[in-house]
């Protein structure tokens, strides 16, 4: 693993999106908490996640590169859209997708045809944008096990299986919002 500072990363940006293209694994900073992830169309890179957490049974969300992804590839009615119309922000909202070719579908949602869908308010934000595809964001930890704060959190079995680590010091916030807006809008998890 490679510990990176936002300085750092952001200097050779374009190094790091080829490495994204690549399938590297990545712990990123959000407006949340750390994230874990990978790009959202690499069947391999996303089961690597898998087997880091542990977890096999539940859909990972993504970080999307536009409103306008969320739109072309998700239903959006008129809840909905107010929702999106909020983003960038801390909530992930479960859509359901109306196309599939956008992401590893498989590995990704594990047989569901939902997924949640992030635009972080912070400056990674502006990475995926660039990168211009989703990309996995989930919580940096062994399924069911407490959320990773700091570099001096991440559990030794996850740091030896991440490519990079981009250091943005101690984030003590809570994961984000969950509102499933499919039927509906249901509160999942407050923040």
């Amino acid at each position: 693993m490679k510990t990176l500072s936002k300085e750092e990363f952001l200097k050779n940006v374009n190094f790091y999106l080829q490495e994204m293209e690549t399938g590297k694994i990545f712990v990123y900073p959000t407006d949340t908490i750390y994230g874990l992830g990978c790009d959202a169309t690499n069947s391999l890179s996303i089961k690597k996640i898998r087997e880091i957490k542990m977890r096999n049974s539940k859909p990972f969300s993504i970080i999307v590169p536009s409103k306008e992804w969320i739109k072309e590839n998700c239903v959006i009615n008129f809840l909905a859209e107010s929702w999106i119309n909020k983003l960038p922000g801390r909530y992930t909202l479960i859509l359901r997708l109306k196309k599939f070719k956008g992401v590893a579908r498989k590995e990704l949602l594990i047989g569901t045809y939902t997924i949640g869908i992030r635009i972080p308010d912070n400056w990674f934000f502006t990475v995926i944008e660039k990168f211009g595809k989703p990309f996995v964001t989930t919580s940096v930890n062994l399924s069911g096990a407490d959320n990773m704060t700091s570099l001096s959190d991440i559990d030794e079995n996850i740091k030896a299986k991440i490519d990079y680590f981009i250091d943005e010091g101690s984030l003590e916030n809570s994961p984000s919002k969950i509102i499933d807006l499919t039927d509906g809008e249901k509160i999942v998890r407050r923040y």
